[in-house]
């Protein structure tokens, strides 16, 4: 009888289950009253309680009502999920300094450190958050200057915007503190291209191609260069040698049909036109680059 008595002390109520259920189904609006009116009689120690107070959070977070969600998900400040989008509700809510504490939570480091302002920032980047990501740059590297991405993460976000002075600047100090960055010979060659300056893109893209021989992103840029330079057989051939690794990059495809087009192999130059037509009229079928 004991053991029954314990059982229907535990089980979850009918408005966590009914709750759980209709979050399960995407209700979220109905969800938060279900799980609301059942977190009202659940122990805030207890399991279902914590589950109600995330899932609860989480509704408010899908609804693109992070205010609302914050007040929940900090009552569970151990779960990944829940610092996850505490960490973009305090943004929301104009609280940056909660936000980078989440994120340090999140990933397990010291709030306040440089590695926790730099974690915040790539985070910030990933919502398009760039301001609010440069401060929280500058912060890292006023404690560490030396710190590892933090020159690299200021540089994508000057080449981005077209500050590609700005850019070759941050790259080249990120390299001056680790020359086997493959990522950051990659977007110094970018910045290049942007500016046109081919000659000064090849050799950089050609490190971050040596460094990471499985990315496709130099090899692309570098067949770019080449055939700006009108060197169309080292375009073809580190094209192909891209197309290889990505074969659904559309700007590679494209170059590489417009290349064997001028060197007169029109019948593949032709079909690969055709095959990106046929591809861009059945996006669903197409698998994600």
């Amino acid at each position: 009888m004991l053991w029954l008595l314990l059982a229907l002390v535990v089980a979850p109520s009918a408005d966590h289950q009914r709750g759980v259920d209709l979050y399960k189904q995407q209700k979220y609006g109905e969800a938060i009253s279900a799980l609301e009116q059942a977190a009202k009689s659940e122990d805030p120690k207890s399991v279902e309680y914590k589950e109600s107070a995330l899932l609860i959070g989480q509704s408010y977070f899908m609804l693109s009502e992070a205010p609302k969600a914050i007040p929940w998900l900090e009552r569970v400040p151990s779960v990944n999920e829940a610092n996850y989008m505490l960490g973009y509700a305090y943004i929301v809510a104009n609280q940056v300094d909660q936000s980078e504490a989440a994120f340090a939570r999140l990933f397990d480091v010291k709030a306040g450190t440089a590695e926790s302002h730099l974690l915040t920032a790539q985070m910030m980047i990933k919502k398009e958050y760039e301001p609010l990501a440069m401060e929280q740059i500058r912060k890292a590297l006023a404690l560490d200057p030396k710190l590892p991405e933090a020159h690299f993460l200021r540089g994508e976000i000057h080449i981005y915007s077209g500050q590609l002075e700005d850019g070759i600047a941050d790259m080249k100090q990120e390299l001056a503190l680790n020359p086997n960055f493959a990522m950051a010979w990659y977007r110094l060659g970018d910045a290049y291209t942007r500016k046109e300056d081919w000659d000064s893109a090849i050799p950089n893209l050609q490190r971050a191609a040596w460094l990471n021989q499985d990315y496709s992103g130099p090899y692309i840029l570098l067949g770019k260069c080449y055939y700006k330079q009108g060197n169309l057989s080292n375009a073809e051939g580190i094209l192909r040698r891209g197309l290889s690794i990505d074969p659904n990059n559309q700007s590679g495809s494209y170059l590489l049909a417009r290349i064997l087009l001028a060197e007169g192999k029109d019948a593949e130059g032709k079909a690969i036109l055709e095959k990106m037509k046929v591809t861009q009229q059945a996006p669903n079928q197409v698998s994600r680059p």
